[in-house]
């Protein structure tokens, strides 16, 4: 026991004393942590940004102000007025992820069509093909806007005119098509409403000339969102924050780096004859892999708690159970140790091992999900990476941070930790037995 509290004692010393591994191994994966949180929306009080978007305004008509006024007054959009040609060349460039050209004449047609089906016009939008997303939200957008605007100026006293021409072309199809009659008489008892709304507006503006008043303006009639949304985040924990899974993830990341210095080190030390000196000692090659796995895992248990130290103190990021939190933190230290002693074990040279286990350790990474959620991945890639030791840890430090789960919500991540850790270890243990012999 008295050798292998030295050895660890031994490698814990030489880790502390190597600047260049805690600058990798720490401040790294925070600044990363940091940059990568925040563009996952950062701490629960960030707000979402806007959209930015261009206008070109053609259609000098009310409805086709009143749209770009609905455009404008959208709290998820940042709209940005432009001329035909900068509009393009600013979303060619990348500056703008769409811009949006309201047509001449757009308010008119749009009226004309909305009940007729024929001749709709066109309303030219541009995008970025990178932002496929935002475009199908402009979109939406968009689409509520002119409906809203189109319907109101169909519907009021001013749409008469529209209604009437709609009316005249279903007389002359209607006997083609008896279907038609249906909605002229639609079209025809929409024509006596505004009929009624303009002589009571006729009335209220005479009124109010008479009391020397101005005339009181008439309410918009036409089709809204007939409902609204109640957002609520839920969560069985503390509020979410962006940074506690940039954190989890870059924390997994490195944290695997330093697995893999420390199986390239025994590599190292068995090239420059280190390694026999230490087996040559009365210690058995147990106690030394015994002693390794011990001061590598303390090593990874240190960095993760540092980091969630940061995350804590400067990004308020909330660990909802503590006792969660050391058991994912200690299975998947356990695990990074056992992963490192299976590269040193199956590893020939230094070179070699450490270029096979960035790249394994990378996939690895990204399958887990550490800088994308896994949710995004599709369905067949979110059950593969089940089988990735770093999908259960990332999981399971979301679990018992921002998801407020408690020890009881991690005991299967942990499990599979440890279930990796014994079977890299025990490959690992018959590989270095198997050589020794």
């Amino acid at each position: 026991m008295t050798a292998l509290i030295a050895l660890v004692r031994k490698d814990l010393i030489l880790y502390i004393n190597d600047k260049r591994a805690l600058m990798l191994h720490l401040l790294m994966p925070v600044i990363l942590a940091a940059f990568f949180g925040s563009l996952f929306g950062g701490g629960s009080e960030a707000k979402t940004s806007k959209i930015d978007v261009g206008l070109v305004q053609l259609d000098q008509s009310d409805s086709g102000k009143k749209i770009a006024a609905g455009l404008k007054a959208d709290s998820a959009l940042n709209i940005v007025e432009l001329s035909a040609d900068d509009a393009k060349a600013r979303v060619r460039a990348g500056k703008l992820p769409v811009a949006v050209v309201i047509p001449d004449g757009f308010g008119e047609q749009a009226a004309d069509a909305l009940f007729g089906g024929q001749n709709k016009p066109q309303l030219p939008v541009y995008y970025d093909p990178s932002q496929s997303t935002v475009l199908a939200m402009v979109k939406g957008l968009l689409t509520q806007q002119v409906m809203q605007v189109t319907s109101a100026a169909v519907m009021s006293p001013k749409g008469s005119k529209t209604i009437e021409k709609q009316l005249d072309a279903l007389r002359a199809s209607t006997a083609n098509n008896p279907d038609n009659a249906q909605l002229g008489d639609f079209l025809t008892s929409l024509k006596k409403f505004q009929d009624q709304r303009a002589a009571a507006e006729a009335e209220k503006e005479a009124a109010a000339k008479a009391g020397g008043k101005p005339a009181p303006a008439a309410e918009p009639v036409g089709m809204t969102m007939p409902y609204t949304t109640q957002d609520q985040a839920l969560s069985s924990g503390p509020k979410y924050n962006g940074y506690a899974h940039s954190f989890a993830g870059m924390g997994v990341q490195f944290i695997l780096f330093m697995g893999i210095d420390m199986g390239v080190g025994i590599l190292l030390a068995r090239r420059t004859g280190v390694w026999n000196r230490l087996l040559a000692a009365p210690v058995s090659l147990t106690t030394v892999l015994w002693g390794r796995a011990i001061s590598g895992a303390l090593i990874a248990m240190g960095l993760m708690c540092a980091m969630f130290a940061c995350a804590m103190l400067i990004f308020k990021v909330e660990i909802g159970s503590l006792g969660g939190f050391l058991g994912i933190a200690a299975s998947f230290s356990l695990m990074t140790a056992a992963f490192g002693l299976l590269i040193a074990a199956f590893g020939k040279t230094p070179e070699a091992a450490r270029g096979i286990a960035t790249f394994a350790t990378l996939i690895m990474v990204m399958l887990g999900g550490a800088w994308v959620p896994s949710f995004v991945f599709p369905e067949w890639v979110q059950q593969a990476t089940l089988l990735v030791p770093t999908r259960w840890a990332i999981d399971g430090f979301d679990a018992v941070t921002w998801r407020g789960l408690g020890l009881d919500g991690v005991l299967m991540p942990i499990a599979v930790q440890l279930g990796f850790a014994a079977v890299f270890g025990a490959i690992a243990g018959w590989r270095f037995l198997r050589d020794q012999k």
